[in-house]
Formats: structure tokens, sequence, C-alpha cells
């Protein structure tokens, strides 16, 4: 993998969790995003819809669609938000947090698999890195923008 790029190494790795974490949730006739989704979402005291989408990357017409489908699943259900009420508190139900608790499961399965794997040393540098890039391009070290503009 040395003559690999980062970004390929970062979004190959990415792709095969990706598969791997839906071919999980396919055995329960469910997907990543809705397990992603059920554990981003607070159990007691319900998560606003708009704080959902920044907290799981997601765009926002795609986790309409997934809360959607996760309403007609009965995994959620919907409430207005009494400290605003424009918005609105995604709530699970009983059926929902069963599912969280199988997302759950599911991740802490894999994070206890590569733990026993990795060296405390490895998975500490692991972290550092992924720390560094996310640092980077959050404060737009990687591409100075007006290097980019069209002259």
């Amino acid at each position: 993998m040395k003559d690999k790029t980062i970004d390929y190494i970062l979004r190959t790795t990415w792709l095969a969790v990706n598969k791997m974490y839906n071919e999980e949730a396919s055995k329960f006739d469910t997907t990543m995003a809705t397990g992603f989704a059920l554990l981003s979402i607070d159990p007691e005291k319900g998560t606003p819809s708009t704080s959902l989408g920044p907290k799981m990357g997601m765009e926002a017409t795609s986790l309409s669609r997934t809360l959607k489908m996760m309403e007609e699943k009965g995994l959620i259900t919907r409430k207005p938000n009494p400290e605003d009420g424009r918005g609105v508190l995604i709530f699970l139900t009983d059926f929902g947090r069963e599912k969280r608790e199988y997302s759950r499961d599911r991740v802490l399965t894999f994070n206890d698999a590569i733990k026993d794997n990795v060296s405390v040393e490895e998975l500490t540098s692991f972290y550092k890195v992924a720390e560094v890039i996310n640092n980077m391009i959050s404060n737009k070290k990687i591409y100075n923008q007006k290097e980019h503009i069209l002259k």
C-alpha cells in the first residue's frame, strides 16, 4: 500500500467498511445510513432534525429520505420542538431503540476486532493522522483558495 496515495487508501478503506456495514444491515432489512442515524439520535431527549445532517455528515436531501424511510418502518417519530416552534425533534420508538442496540453492537464488534489486531501505538498514530487530515481540511490548509482563482 506504500505506493498508493493517502486519499486512495482512505477512499478504498471507507468503501470496504461501508460495504461491510451494509451487508450486516441488509440481514435485518436496513442500511448503514439507518444504523448511523439511529446511533446519532439521543435515545432519551431526541435530537433536533437540523443537527442530524451535520452530525452525520449527510446532505439534507439524503437525510430527509433516510428519516422518511425510518418513520415508515416505525423506527422514529417526529415531534414539534417545544423550545423552537419551527423545529422538529426526532425520537426513537421502542422498535428504533431495539435496532439502535443492534447497530451499536455491530459498531463495537468492529472496533473490538480492529483493536485486537492493531497495537495501541498504531491506533494512536491512526487517530493523530485522521485528526491532522480533518483539521487541515476544515482550516483550508491544503488548497489555498487564492491559488485557484482563474486569471
